[in-house]
């Protein structure tokens, strides 16, 4: 019994120190999504921070494709060795899930939660020459005009999509899906005045708001955001209590990866997401840094799964 007991606290110290030197070569984190959005920004905000930290390269590889799933899959085939992460969102660990009859990896049992990365708030936004300048008179403009009544989003199945049906069911509104293959092509509709509404994320479409070419009308979190204060949450509206809908980022590894290595990338993640100039430069892109434990992380995907999923059964929303 001693020589086992000295055997484990052997292997335990090994483990620790093993892990004390990690990385001893360049991190890849895999980003599913194409370059440009929000999560590639703030990945690569990220991991010049990290590569500062471990003194060695911190590399950014872009695998978009497949509704965000070939980059993810990409990352649970990989080798558990804290070498390869993944820089995720709702829709691959969220939504796809509930909306594919079939994915190729577990969102849950194939990845190792790190930390919630940033929670990014939607905008709910109207053509200019719209003539409504609140929810309400919105909701009473679509009553008036059911033929008019319809909106955009960036793909079926997107949380643009799930945001919109969220807000359908909740007031009760008919309104018709027209979908667009991602922000730029659905801002233009809705500039045009081809939709009467679009939920779309602050990075993409807030700079069309303060160009005066769309209008915002609410914000699709629970608190109004710092950077639009004036522009009021959705869940302040009648009708709407308890409405909440975002995108998020987070930081996964795959399946097996070692607490060690877990606990080491989290702590520094969250130290990072909590220096200023990150969470200003967070800030600007329309987000909310949102560190968490791998615990918490793994509570909330699972929340927003089930929040997700219900809307996309009573929807019968399918993937394009």
């Amino acid at each position: 019994m001693r020589w086992t007991r000295w055997a484990c606290a052997l292997l335990l110290c090994w483990g620790m120190q093993a892990w004390a030197a990690w990385p001893e070569k360049a991190v890849r984190i895999v980003v599913p999504y194409p370059p440009g959005g929000t999560t590639d920004i703030l990945t690569r905000l990220l991991a010049q921070k990290l590569s500062d930290i471990w003194k060695q390269p911190v590399l950014v590889d872009n695998r978009p494709g497949g509704a965000a799933m070939i980059g993810s899959d990409l990352v649970a085939k990989s080798a558990p060795d804290g070498y390869t992460l993944l820089s995720t969102g709702a829709g691959p660990h969220a939504i796809n899930i509930s909306l594919f009859p079939k994915i190729p990896y577990d969102p849950l049992k194939d990845f190792s939660a790190i930390s919630l990365l940033s929670v990014n708030p939607l905008l709910m936004v109207v053509p200019a020459q719209l003539p409504v300048n609140t929810v309400a008179e919105y909701i009473a403009w679509v009553k008036a005009n059911p033929s008019q009544a319809n909106y955009c989003s960036i793909g079926a199945g997107s949380p643009s999509h799930l945001a919109a049906e969220l807000f359908k069911s909740m007031t009760g509104l008919s309104l018709t899906h027209v979908p667009y293959s991602g922000s730029g092509t659905a801002i233009i509709a809705a500039i045009g005045g081809v939709c009467s509404v679009l939920f779309d994320s602050v990075l993409s479409s807030g700079p069309q708001v303060r160009n005066g070419k769309l209008k915002a009308l609410a914000t699709g979190n629970r608190q109004r955001l710092s950077s639009w204060p004036q522009t009021p949450a959705l869940d302040e509206m009648p009708g709407l209590q308890g409405y909440e809908a975002f995108t998020w980022g987070a930081l996964l590894a795959p399946a097996g990866t070692p607490a060690e290595a877990i606990t080491r990338i989290n702590t520094d993640v969250t130290r990072i997401l909590s220096l200023p100039d990150v969470r200003q430069r967070i800030e600007e892109l329309g987000a909310i840094a949102s560190p968490t434990s791998p615990q918490e992380l793994d509570s909330f995907t699972r929340s927003e799964m089930r929040k997700w999923s219900k809307v996309i059964r009573e929807g019968n929303i399918k993937p394009d």
